[in-house]
Order: structure tokens, then sequence, then C-alpha cells
């Protein structure tokens, strides 16, 4: 019997890599998201428009999906400026709500047998102070205010009542092709790269003090996924996600600045936050020239160049707490995969260019 599963979130950067990487194994994928993911595979699949949101649209999405056996939750709900929503209730609330606006109807309809849930380096309260270093997913749990939390404490009670197994990922700074998503640098980067080449000034690094910053390719994400869905040591386990090395921004630069074509060169610190928007004019100008597909400034960066402020620390004269993670448990479990985490944003640079969304190399 062929696997099938509901990849909630689809068209976010862990969801339509995981309608790849399931469809690349042969498994019914059924994709739920508001819009159309862009995946490489040729396989067909079956997409479905919905907003989680909405209690009455889910339940009427989950009647006709009665042959799911595996779940991939990574719908996600962030407000406008992206970090101050990470400590308000009602964003938290929000995002639980999706969760039950899902599991409720489906588990009516469906026999589930295993659930992924996404969390990241904001379990061990690295948003709100120090973290222990580094994070380790044996460590109790950190006495902060999470939908995390409050995702997992429901997802354990509805799988011990329906007989499914969950596993949670923690990835780390997830990198890969989507554009108009919440946390997604390429997009962020290319634009930059693309406005100092059409107004001739230097390619130069955008942030604050040097920072050094673990990375994973969302890849290596759906491919961890993939392995837990049918793996029994990862049944009941949360997992650390990296590529496995740590990267600094100065280090990296030139490499994204042959990529895309760009001369780096000193420059002064600039918010992505509010830099990009204000050029949204420049870039429109960049997409006639170079004949990309029509999207605007606000539909390409999603809440990414807030993201973006972030981790490159713009602003910054002093170091942030690091906020480092142990990936020994996963890989003790089975699942070793490794990537160059240059390699990993190059990539994708060059599939976002490939696709018309950023311009050429010059």
């Amino acid at each position: 019997m062929v696997n099938t599963v509901l990849i909630a979130g689809a068209s976010g950067l862990v969801g339509t890599a995981c309608v790849d990487r399931f469809l690349d194994d042969g498994w019914d994928v059924i994709a739920l998201s508001r819009r159309q993911p862009e995946v490489f595979s040729t396989r067909p699949f079956r997409h479905i428009r919905a907003d989680l949101r909405d209690a009455a649209a889910a339940r009427e999405a989950a009647r006709d999906l009665s042959a799911v056996t595996h779940v991939v939750y990574t719908a996600l709900y962030e407000k406008p400026g992206l970090m101050p929503g990470w400590t308000e209730r009602d964003q938290m609330d929000t995002n639980l709500a999706m969760l039950r606006n899902l599991l409720e109807p489906l588990t009516e309809v469906a026999a589930i047998r295993h659930l992924t849930l996404l969390q990241g380096t904001k379990a061990y309260g690295a948003h709100v102070h120090p973290m222990r270093i580094p994070g380790r997913e044996s460590q109790p749990r950190d006495d902060h205010a999470n939908f995390y939390w409050l995702q997992e404490d429901y997802a354990a009670e509805k799988s011990a009542a329906a007989g499914f197994d969950v596993t949670i990922m923690r990835p780390q700074l997830i990198v890969g092709p989507n554009h108009g998503v919440a946390m997604n640098l390429p997009p962020v980067i290319g634009a930059y790269a693309a406005i100092c080449a059409e107004e001739g000034r230097p390619f130069a690094f955008p942030g604050g003090i040097s920072t050094v910053w673990e990375a994973v390719d969302t890849r290596l994400v759906a491919n961890a996924i993939r392995w837990a869905a049918e793996e029994p040591a990862a049944a009941g386990q949360h997992f650390n996600l990296t590529n496995g090395e740590v990267f600094e921004w100065r280090d990296m630069w030139p490499a994204l600045a042959e990529t895309l074509g760009v001369e780096t060169g000193p420059g002064e610190p600039a918010s992505m936050a509010t830099f990009l928007p204000a050029k949204a004019g420049v870039w429109d100008r960049i997409v006639a020239k170079h004949g990309l597909r029509p999207i605007t400034m606000d539909a390409l960066l999603g809440e990414s160049h807030h993201y973006a402020d972030l981790a490159f620390a713009y602003g910054r004269t002093e170091p942030a707490p690091p906020t480092f993670v142990s990936t020994v448990k996963i890989k003790q479990a089975g699942f070793t995969e490794a990537r160059d985490t240059e390699e990993t944003f190059t990539y994708w640079l060059s599939v976002l260019q490939d696709r018309r969304i950023l311009p050429p190399p010059r």
C-alpha cells in the first residue's frame, strides 16, 4: 500500500522541500497551503488551497483526506515585523488553533501513523535570554511562553488518543529558494545585491559586529523528516538539525557576490527592514530591465528582511549570545547527512536566478 503524506504549509521553506522529497520516494502527496508550492518534481500531487486559521475551511478540506497516513506540519503564522510577535500570546494561540483546526477533523476520517512538527532554537529560549551551549534535546523544557509548547502538548494528547507517533524537528536558520515567506535569507541577499549593482554601489555586508551562526539546508530538513516518517528510533523524539558546521557572514560574503555577479567593497551598515522596502521602485526597474517574474518587493520579502537584520546583527556593537545546538542525537539515531553551508547559499541563489526571481549574474 502506498503511503500518503499530507504536508501542511506546503508553500513554505520546509513544506515545499518535503513535497519534492516525498514525491521522489514515490509517496502520494497532498499539499495544503494558501499558495501553490513551486517544486522541482514532475510527478503529480494534489494541492488543497486552505487557510488553517479558518476552522470551517480546514474541516471542509479534511473531509476527503481519509487516505492520509502521515502528516508533516510546517504551517506557521507570523505577525508583520516578525520578532515582536514571538512573545505575544495571540500569535501563540493562533499557531495552536491552526494545528488543532487540522488535526481534529483529520483524525476523525484518517488513520494517521506519524506526525512531524517543527520547532527551532526558540525552544531553548534563545529569543528571550542566553541559552545553554550547545542546546541539547535532553535539556529540560525552557520555562517561557512559546507556541511550540502549546502545539507539542496538544500533539502529545492527540497522539495518545488517536494512536500515532510524533517527531519534532528543531532546525536552525533554514535556507532555501522560497520567496515571500517569514524567514528565508537568499531572496533578501539577492535583492540587496541587485539594488547595489543597479545603483553602482559595492555589495557590502550590511550587518553589524562579526557573528558566527549555524544554518541548515531545507533539503537536509526534508531528508530528515522523510527519514523520521518511518524510522522507529525517531518516534517520540526531538531532533536538532544543522548543516553540521558554523559560518561567519563576512567570510561567506565573497562567495555570495561571485554567485550573484556583483562586486564586494566597503560600505555602511544598512537595515534590510528599512533599506529594501524603500527601494521598491528600484526593484521594479530591475524586474523590468531583466525580464524577471513580476514579483513586487513586498511579495519577494515576506517578513524575511526583518529576519535578516537579526541574522546580520544589524545595529549590534557587541556579539549576541551564541545559539549553537548539538546534532549528536539525530546522528546517533541514524540520520547523518551534512552539507556545506556556503554551497547551500550559493545553490539556492542560483535557483532563484534560474527561476527569474533574481537577475542573472553580470
